[in-house]
């Protein structure tokens, strides 16, 4: 039914979404946003600032329409007047009753060009550590309230603006559709196949940029640490492509287990064949979340993560956590988790509770920021 189509006297009602981009994992974050009304009385007008037009990203983001800025990265600093000027424009086209916005280009483009209360999304730790973004965070705050995709990213928040209420910094939790990645993900035999793998290896797992916040130089020296003690054959399988990729090499063949590290490189759509895995380690530093732990978790592989960041929260309760940047005590999860596959009924009933999108509705309409 169209606006236009309402019976007399109920027009329809409209939350505008308002996303940086839809590189990497913030095509599924606009999924997981827009999910939240579905069956409710809202219609969910999605729009992307940068990036251009593309079907995939339109049947991707789940909403009831979805508008492209196409704007490129250069465009969008400074003041960002057009886009300002854009939103305004698309505010006025719907009777919305609120925007949420990714990020914090999108909250300040959002709060500028319109009158709407904004519900900011914040992925990342550190974005109201400026004092410029804590003022102007201050200036709106009366139709602002933020959320944090974990409780280290809303805890960050809350140092940041020690003056607001706490009950206007939140954590909603990033999930997955988990019956969907289900569906998608293979079985052992096929990813492994698929990724050249051994199919009777004991493999580790890793998935991320080949980046110093990744640290997989800590996940080398854990492996080459454990190694003696796995079974024979062993593999460090370690999904992604970056600029460390070289130096990475090199330390695995100064620590004498450049045959037993694989660079698979940068695998598309890479959660599908996470069955190929035996166990997945995450070493990230300060990791605001970790989708890839919700889709480990998914394919019923056992996790490793370093206690520090959103990582933790995800895998407490359900898998290992060693300290951060200390191979010694990796090597030590690795050995822990070699005789055990782990409670995956436990690991099941996390998913279901706290990291699906029926959990991540119920959350979000307590809170109470937007009439149910």
């Amino acid at each position: 039914m169209t606006e236009s189509e309402q019976p007399p006297g109920q027009s329809q009602q409209w939350i505008l979404q308002f996303c940086h981009g839809y590189d990497g994992p913030f095509l599924d974050c606009a999924r997981q946003y827009a999910v939240l009304f579905k069956g409710t009385a809202y219609k969910v007008c999605t729009v992307y600032l940068t990036g251009a037009p593309s079907e995939k990203v339109v049947r991707g983001s789940a909403s009831d329409e979805v508008l492209f800025l196409d704007y490129s990265s250069r465009d969008v600093r400074g003041l960002k007047l057009r886009a300002i000027r854009d939103i305004r424009r698309i505010a006025a086209t719907r009777s919305f009753t609120a925007c949420i916005a990714h990020r914090f280009k999108p909250v300040y483009v959002a709060l500028l060009g319109t009158n709407l209360p904004v519900i900011g999304v914040h992925h990342a730790f550190g974005d109201y550590q400026r004092r410029s973004r804590q003022l102007f965070a201050n200036y709106f705050r009366k139709r602002l309230a933020l959320l944090g995709v974990s409780n280290a990213v809303r805890d960050d928040i809350r140092a940041c603006l020690p003056s607001w209420p706490s009950e206007r910094i939140e954590t909603l939790y990033n999930r997955i559709d988990i019956e969907a990645v289900q569906a998608e993900q293979v079985s052992r035999e096929v990813a492994r196949d698929y990724l050249g793998l051994p199919q009777d290896a004991w493999v580790v797992g890793n998935v991320g940029r080949l980046h110093p916040d990744k640290d997989q130089a800590t996940l080398i020296r854990g492996f080459a640490l454990a190694l003696p003690d796995l079974p024979a054959g062993s593999l460090l399988a370690i999904m992604g492509k970056g600029r460390l990729e070289a130096s990475l090499k090199s330390l695995a063949v100064e620590l004498g287990v450049a045959e037993r590290v694989r660079f698979l490189g940068q695998i598309s759509s890479g959660r599908n064949y996470f069955k190929a895995f035996d166990v997945f380690a995450l070493t990230s530093d300060h990791e605001p979340f970790g989708m890839v732990l919700l889709e480990a978790m998914a394919a019923s592989v056992p996790v490793i993560c370093s206690e520090c960041g959103g990582g933790a929260e995800v895998v407490q309760g359900t898998g290992e956590l060693f300290p951060f940047a200390q191979p010694a005590a990796l090597a030590h999860s690795l050995r822990a988790l070699l005789p055990r596959a782990g409670d995956q009924l436990l690991v099941a009933r996390r998913l279901r509770e706290c990291f699906s999108d029926q959990a991540a509705r119920e959350r979000f309409w307590v809170l109470g920021w937007i009439a149910s």
